[in-house]
C-alpha cells in the first residue's frame, strides 16, 4: 500500500497519543472549572480570570520566545485577534456568571451547543457545504439545548441564557479564527487570546462596578480587589496553571493528529463535569439536563464521525491550531472540512 494511501484511509499512527492527550485535557479543563466554581463564592470573576490570564502569560510568553518561529510575539493579524478575544471575554464572563445559580452539568450541556453553532455559522459566513445528514444532526443537537434549558413557563430561570449566549460568542470566535487561520501558531493565537481577553475583562468589571451596584445575589460580579494571602495565591496559581496544563495537552492532541479523530473526544468533558459535580457538590443533574446532554453529545458525535469520512477522502497537513470545545479554552477550529458524502 502507497504512502498516500495509509494517511487517506488509515488511523493515524499516533492516534492513541492524540486521544490520551485530549481526554487529560478534557480533565485539567473539569478541574479548572471547579477551581472556578469554588473560588467564586469569595473572590469576583473579574479577579478570578485575570489572575489566570497573568499565569497563562508567565507560561506563553517564555515559550515563544524559546521556541522561536512559526510562533512569533508580532503579528499583523493583531486585528483578528483583538475582536476574538473581545468576544472570547464577553462569553466567558456570561459563562461563569452562572456557576453561583446552576449546577456545573447544567451550564456546561448548554455550552456545548457551541460545536452546532460553529458548524451552523460556518455555513452561513463562511459558505460551508452542509448536507442533508449535519443539518439533521445540527436540529437534532439543538433541541438537546431546548431540552437541557428546560424552558418551563413555572421554571424556566434566565441564568440557562448566560451558557447559550457564551457558546454564540465562542462559537463567533472560532470563526474568527478560522480567518485567522494557519498565519499564527497554536501559541501565538492562545497568548493574544488570553492575554486580550484578561485585559478586557478587568477593564470591563472595573467600568460595570462604576455604572451598577450589584446586589447580594450578583457578588462574584463586584469588583473587590482580594488580600492575597499565601493561601490564596496558591489557589490563583493553580487555577493558571490547571488551564495551560490543560490548553496544552489539547494542543498537542492536535499536533500529533488529525483534528476530525480527537475532535469527537471534547465530549468526554460532560460526563466527567458532571461527575465532579456529584463528588464534590452533591449535585444531581437533572433528568432535562441529562436527557439534553446525552442528545448534544450524540448529534456532535454523529457530525464528528462525518468529519471523519470526509477527511478519508482528502490528503490534508495536520492543523496548526485546535478544532476542539473547552469552557475557557481559546484554541482555533482552522481544519472543518465540508461534508462530501452525504449519501
Amino acid at each position: 500500500m502507497s504512502e498516500v494511501a495509509r494517511h487517506s484511509y488509515g488511523l493515524h499512527p499516533r492516534a492513541a497519543e492524540g486521544i490520551t492527550c485530549i481526554v487529560l485535557g478534557m480533565m485539567f479543563f473539569v478541574v479548572q472549572d471547579g477551581l472556578m466554581k469554588t473560588l467564586i463564592g469569595a473572590y469576583p470573576i473579574w479577579i478570578l480570570m485575570g489572575v489566570r490570564g497573568l499565569i497563562s502569560l508567565l507560561i506563553l510568553l517564555p515559550m515563544i520566545v524559546i521556541l522561536g518561529q512559526p510562533h512569533r510575539l508580532f503579528t499583523p493579524v493583531w486585528p483578528l485577534h483583538l475582536l476574538r478575544a473581545f468576544m472570547f471575554a464577553l462569553g466567558f464572563s456570561l459563562f461563569y456568571t452562572a456557576f453561583p445559580f446552576m449546577s456545573l452539568a447544567e451550564v456546561s450541556t448548554i455550552f456545548f451547543s457551541a460545536p452546532l453553532m460553529i458548524a451552523l455559522l460556518a455555513a452561513l459566513f463562511l459558505g460551508e457545504q452542509v448536507g442533508i445528514h449535519r443539518i439533521s444532526a445540527l436540529i437534532f443537537g439543538f433541541v438537546g439545548v431546548v431540552i437541557a434549558m428546560n424552558p418551563q413557563v413555572d421554571s424556566f430561570r434566565w441564568a440557562t441564557l448566560l451558557p447559550l449566549a457564551c457558546a454564540f460568542c465562542y462559537a463567533v470566535s472560532q470563526i474568527l479564527a478560522r480567518q485567522i487561520g494557519d498565519r499564527d501558531s497554536t501559541l501565538t493565537t492562545g497568548l493574544y487570546t488570553v492575554v486580550l481577553s484578561s485585559i478586557m475583562l478587568l477593564a470591563f468589571g472595573w467600568a460595570v462596578n462604576r455604572l451598577v451596584d450589584f446586589g447580594p445575589e450578583l457578588n462574584h460580579l463586584r469588583w473587590q480587589i482580594p488580600a492575597f494571602t499565601a493561601g490564596n495565591l496558591v489557589m490563583f496559581a493553580l487555577l493558571g496553571t490547571v488551564g495551560m496544563v490543560g490548553y496544552l495537552l489539547i494542543s498537542r492532541a492536535y499536533q500529533v493528529t488529525s483534528a476530525s479523530l480527537v475532535a469527537p473526544f471534547d465530549y468526554t468533558y460532560l460526563p466527567l463535569a458532571a461527575l465532579m459535580a456529584y463528588i464534590v457538590w452533591d449535585e444531581v443533574p437533572r433528568q432535562t439536563t441529562l436527557i439534553g446532554m446525552g442528545l448534544i453529545a450524540a448529534s456532535g458525535l454523529y457530525l464528528g464521525y462525518r468529519e471523519l469520512r470526509s477527511n478519508r477522502a482528502h490528503i490534508d497537513p495536520l492543523p496548526v491550531a485546535e478544532a476542539t470545545v473547552a469552557p475557557g479554552n481559546p484554541t482555533a477550529p482552522i481544519s472543518l472540512h465540508a461534508d462530501i458524502d452525504e449519501h
